[in-house]
């Protein structure tokens, strides 16, 4: 897998009531921000050869200075779930 590098994609959908919306950071990459307007992580999106995409939650590690890759999802939906749940 290799991160999308191309014109930004559009940012993914989410399904409804998730309580998040996401804005851009860079190419493939969006901070996810909850309804109190905190961020709570980075959903990536990775291209996959044959075509589909996958989506990286990370979020930021204050004391190591560094991003933790939290796991890779079929679907953005399932990634801002992890965000949202692992608080």
């Amino acid at each position: 897998m290799t991160i999308i590098d191309r014109p930004a994609p559009s940012a993914p959908r989410l399904r409804r009531g998730s309580h998040v919306r996401l804005a851009a950071a860079a190419t493939a990459l969006w901070r996810v921000i909850d309804d109190r307007g905190r961020i709570i992580g980075h959903l990536e999106a990775l291209a996959v050869d044959g075509g589909g995409t996958r989506f990286r939650a990370r979020r930021f590690h204050t004391a190591s200075g560094a991003f933790r890759d939290l796991g890779e999802f079929w679907s953005a939906d399932d990634a801002v779930d992890c965000l949202r749940l692992g608080r």
